[in-house]
């Protein structure tokens, strides 16, 4: 059974050790800041003339926020390694609480983190030129919990397999680009090849990114122009995203009961 107090002060402790450390913070914030100020102005002129519709600017910019959710979401997982390793995480194991308890304590302790930081960036929308009704905000923040919910959960299941910082860091970074570069954040998915679109089938990113392109840009272009770069519906990306948390929830539990 789910210990509801126990996935609040698992939650707690994982939003206190983020305020604590405001490097953390500073960069997490600069780093998508960095992305849009050399990918998004140095390829805006490259790409003026293409076929896009609208500024390369713009089109970027949603999935510049689904790539800090991404980034966060999984840096705030390497807790549990962490934890793991000062013996922290044995103690948690040990209490009469279910695995299911401590895995949601984590991966929402981790999600809250990785949406606040990218509500955060929402502030540059006017500065983007993106004009964002009300109405849209809280679609926008609905589809950045659950992109951040999904990506904690993946988070959350490497953390269970591994035991040392440096083997984390490492998966990480090599999940993080490809993930980013597939998910159609840089260039429409509607024009690639067979293998490319295969495998941003199953990157929970190219939904986020997806999803939160859709809402953004609904009010600023054409529904022709945005057919063209959007390539689901908002269900379906829902349902994708959910349904791909639950996954990786059920396969961290199962780590724990195997790995701890």
């Amino acid at each position: 059974m789910l210990n509801f107090s126990a996935i609040y002060t698992i939650w707690e402790r994982e939003l206190i050790r983020y305020w604590r450390d405001k490097a953390r913070i500073v960069t997490t914030v600069i780093q998508p800041l960095m992305f849009l100020a050399i990918f998004g102005t140095g390829l805006r002129s490259a790409l003026a003339s293409s076929s896009l519709g609208i500024d390369f600017l713009k089109f970027m910019y949603p999935g510049i926020i689904a790539m800090n959710v991404m980034g966060v979401a999984f840096f705030s997982t390497i807790s549990t390694v962490w934890d793991r390793e000062f013996g922290f995480l044995k103690e948690i194991l040990v209490a009469p609480i279910s695995r299911t308890s401590i895995a949601l304590g984590k991966t929402l302790g981790a999600t809250t983190v990785a949406s606040t930081q990218a509500l955060l960036l929402l502030i540059l929308a006017p500065v983007i030129g993106i004009s964002l009704h009300p109405a849209l905000i809280p679609k926008l923040i609905v589809f950045m919990l659950i992109l951040a919910f999904a990506i904690s959960g993946l988070g959350l299941l490497i953390a269970s397999l591994l035991k040392s910082l440096e083997s984390f860091g490492l998966v990480m970074n090599l999940l993080v680009f490809p993930m980013f570069f597939l998910s159609g954040a840089f260039f429409p998915l509607t024009a690639v090849p067979v293998w490319m679109k295969a495998l941003s089938v199953i990157n929970p990113l190219t939904y986020g990114v997806d999803a939160l392109r859709g809402i953004m840009l609904s009010n600023q272009i054409s529904a022709g122009e945005l057919a063209r770069i959007v390539l689901h519906s908002q269900a379906v990306n829902a349902f994708y995203l959910l349904v791909f948390s639950a996954v990786m929830i059920s396969a961290a539990v199962l780590a724990f009961n195997k790995r701890n």
